[in-house]
């Protein structure tokens, strides 16, 4: 009998993780991120303590978010109707999963970027030799691309809505090319602060999900990389 609750105990813990999974965009996102991370800590060197660093980064932000899905249906089930202060305790709990995903990125940027550093110069310098005429052939290709993309999807059209998001892909494309060519800080990261905002203004227009925006940003970036290599 005390086995089968302690089964029932498991079960439940293990039910209530498949609905996070399944209702929560950013706790997929979460643990596509984490995976990604675990998948390359496997490459470099990392000490058993900086590997338990790792391990509790990761698991402070899932278990966050965990509680923060718990407060919001809690607070939705006594709560069916607007109230500033079931408005506030959700915005907390949010706040609470921001503040370790800020976190995160820290710590994951302490333990990789020294071991990163070194081939990430090297590929730049390379890339940097390249004819900066290659730029508009990025962009062109670009274009072209997600205008495929969308053509087999079947939604939204070439120059609005649909999948990916051209918008982005274009002004991520577009800062990546200059990260690029220049070794300006500040030009940098301005590129791709306009960046973000064009795909922000995106997904805050309702005209594409935050998913179609990653995706164009994804490509983008890769695209003028993979180009700037080869040309």
């Amino acid at each position: 009998m005390k086995i089968k609750k302690l089964t029932d105990s498991f079960n439940h813990a293990i039910e209530g993780i498949i609905y996070s999974i399944k209702t929560q965009r950013n706790m997929r996102i979460h643990l596509i991120i984490a995976i990604l991370v675990l998948f390359a800590s496997l490459f470099f060197d990392l000490s058993k303590i900086e590997i338990l660093i790792l391990f509790f980064t990761i698991t402070l932000v899932i278990v966050l978010e965990m509680i923060n899905t718990a407060i919001e249906v809690t607070i939705d089930l006594n709560a069916n109707y607007y109230h500033p202060l079931a408005k506030i305790a959700k915005n907390v709990a949010a706040g609470a999963v921001l503040v370790s995903a800020v976190m995160a990125v820290l710590v994951g940027y302490l333990l990789f970027f020294d071991r990163l550093k070194v081939v990430t110069n090297t590929v730049i310098f390379k890339i940097k030799q390249s004819d900066p005429t290659v730029v508009f052939i990025c962009l062109i290709l670009i274009t072209i691309i997600t205008i495929i993309i969308k053509a087999l999807y079947g939604r939204g059209t070439p120059l609005r809505g649909g999948m990916p998001s051209g918008h982005a892909a274009i002004s991520f494309g577009a800062a990546t090319a200059i990260s690029l060519l220049t070794q300006d800080t500040l030009i940098i990261t301005l590129a791709f602060f306009l960046a973000f905002v064009v795909a922000q203004s995106r997904v805050e227009g309702k005209i594409h999900s935050l998913y179609e925006v990653t995706v164009g940003a994804i490509i983008g970036i890769l695209m003028v990389i993979i180009i700037f290599k080869l040309l």
